[in-house]
């Protein structure tokens, strides 16, 4: 598929990077808008666990299952973009909770992460999960993108759009307007904003997470680690990265504060920390739509607009870049991305 379409994206987080990266390799005219800096926004706290897991009922359980997949295909058509295949250790969740995997003996999980003091009798192993660095891998996208000819431009917010009648036709900046034939808002928590703009109402929420990187001794942990006690994995340049749940704002379950209540826990449970000091603490901010369900797809009672916010978008950015691009690019709507639609919560108005 090829083609000459003008698509401004807006927003360079790991969605908006997928999203140029695909849609420039078929031949579309792309530029990525970004108001701050690269995966300046939840990207950059993000714990980056490429899983299936979902505990409920899911409509993107396609989805969820091809990601996997799909950044293994992206990986042989980028060699910068560096995952880390070692798989995940899930233990100590109540029953009927633990996520697809095999079920391990003791014995195996002291090979799987020996640096485990007290290893379980039995933890349930996928073997086929990974991580990455969320920050590292938009770039890399980014500049897949760029090879094929698309720009970006940081420190670049968009200040309103272009439109003439119920089509919109480009995107105005502070350093003059953009024509488009396509716009993306892949914006994050700051999507329902740029809608607003278009007059359409997204219910997307900003849904708080703890993300901390601690500095210790490397190889601490094999894999990821997943328990009730911590979750945790090593990270490319050898820090520990650590995600935990925003529990409310008192002193006491601050991110600082929380982040050395599970330091303790980690040196409770790993062999080999000598010291664990904590480089980052922060909440990073997750787009989080009404219903839990993506948000893709045009925008309804406008043309020229198109929509991507979604939570996990760490784990489904290389199906969705791929699928929304091509949508994009032939007309022709996904069924893959039809539970995704943002018509659920704006009806089409009739002609």
């Amino acid at each position: 598929m090829e083609s000459n379409q003008r698509i401004v994206i807006i927003g360079a987080g790991i969605v908006g990077a997928s999203l140029a990266y695909h849609l420039a390799t078929q031949g579309a005219q792309v530029i990525v808008l970004e108001a701050g800096e690269i995966a300046s926004g939840v990207t950059g706290t993000s714990f980056a666990w490429i899983n299936t897991t979902h505990g409920a009922a899911d409509p993107i359980a396609h989805l969820r299952g091809a990601a996997i997949a799909e950044y293994h295909r992206l990986q042989t058509a980028l060699p910068d973009l560096q995952i880390h295949w070692n798989g995940a250790l899930s233990y100590g969740a109540e029953a009927g909770s633990m996520p697809p995997g095999t079920l391990v003996s003791r014995e195996q999980i002291r090979t799987l992460e020996p640096k485990l003091k007290h290893p379980p009798e039995h933890a349930w192993h996928a073997a086929a999960e990974g991580a990455l660095d969320a920050v590292a891998t938009t770039h890399a996208m980014l500049a897949g993108a760029r090879a094929h000819g698309a720009q970006v431009f940081t420190h670049t917010p968009a200040l309103g759009f272009l439109r003439e009648e119920a089509t919109v036709t480009g995107v105005n900046t502070a350093t003059g307007t953009i024509a488009a034939d396509m716009v993306v808002l892949a914006a994050g928590t700051g999507t329902a904003r740029l809608a607003a703009m278009l007059d359409v109402e997204l219910p997307i929420t900003a849904s708080p997470a703890i993300f901390i990187r601690y500095k210790t001794a490397n190889d601490l942990v094999k894999g990821i680690l997943s328990s009730p006690q911590m979750e945790v994995r090593q990270g490319a340049d050898g820090c520990l990265l650590a995600a935990e749940d925003y529990l409310d704002e008192t002193p006491e379950n601050q991110p600082a504060a929380i982040a050395l209540r599970t330091a303790k826990a980690i040196e409770e449970e790993l062999h080999g920390v000598t010291a664990i000091e904590t480089e980052l603490a922060c909440v990073g901010w997750r787009p989080m739509p009404a219903d839990g369900t993506p948000i893709i797809g045009p925008l309804p009672n406008i043309s020229g607009a198109y929509v991507c916010a979604m939570h996990p978008g760490v784990i489904l950015a290389a199906v969705v870049g791929r699928l929304a691009s091509e949508e994009m690019i032939t007309g022709k709507p996904s069924l893959a991305l039809a539970p995704c639609r943002p018509d659920r919560f704006c009806p089409v108005k009739s002609a």
